[in-house]
């Protein structure tokens, strides 16, 4: 059940990265302005508010689920963080930054 449980955890809490989020950014005004463009022409050319309406929401809730969820590639490239400390005060255990060991 603890294994579900993470599983659901990882899911949910969803991590992309800095390149990830580059990515969600531009795929969001992308989408939303190709989808604006083609809602505006359907809708001029047939002289219909509604095509113009639909189109333009089903490309936000198209585009909604391609941006909100943590897709996998969005997480292309992680950081590594650094571990978290062992002890109190400056007991910064074995951190090595550049071959150079810190603390």
């Amino acid at each position: 059940m603890e294994a579900l449980l993470d599983q659901a955890r990882t899911i949910w809490e969803g991590e992309i990265d800095f390149h990830g989020q580059r990515l969600a950014e531009y795929l969001n005004y992308g989408l939303l302005s190709l989808f604006g463009f083609i809602a505006f022409l359907v809708g001029f050319i047939a002289q219909d508010i509604y095509q113009t309406l639909y189109i333009g929401l089903g490309g936000t809730a198209l585009t909604f689920l391609i941006v909100v969820p943590p897709w996998p590639f969005f997480n292309r490239h992680p950081l590594a963080w650094l571990p978290p400390r062992t002890g109190r005060g400056t007991d910064y255990g074995e951190i090595v930054v550049d071959g150079k060991k810190v603390g």
